[in-house]
């Protein structure tokens, strides 16, 4: 899905060669980007209803996403330092 909203390019544009260096030199922040994608894709499909869910489940994987955007956040800004 191309035009999936919050990518992580979106969310973080400043910090997009960071994010390229922490993915190739750190496995657990290569992961999270990897989690990042999949539930972001989830909760665009559930949005959009082309994976219809209940918004219980909807509420979940956007609570999900958003932990891992703040993982991501706190590496990126502890990599700053």
């Amino acid at each position: 899905m191309s035009n999936t909203p919050h990518t992580l390019q979106e969310e973080f544009p400043q910090q997009l060669e960071q994010l390229h260096a922490l993915k190739i030199s750190n496995a657990h922040f290569a992961k999270l980007l990897e989690d990042y994608d999949v539930l972001n894709d989830q909760v665009h499909r559930a949005e959009t209803n082309v994976d219809p869910v209940d918004s219980l489940t909807e509420t979940e994987l956007r609570k999900k996403r958003a932990a891992v955007k703040d993982e991501i956040a706190r590496m990126l800004s502890e990599a700053a330092v």
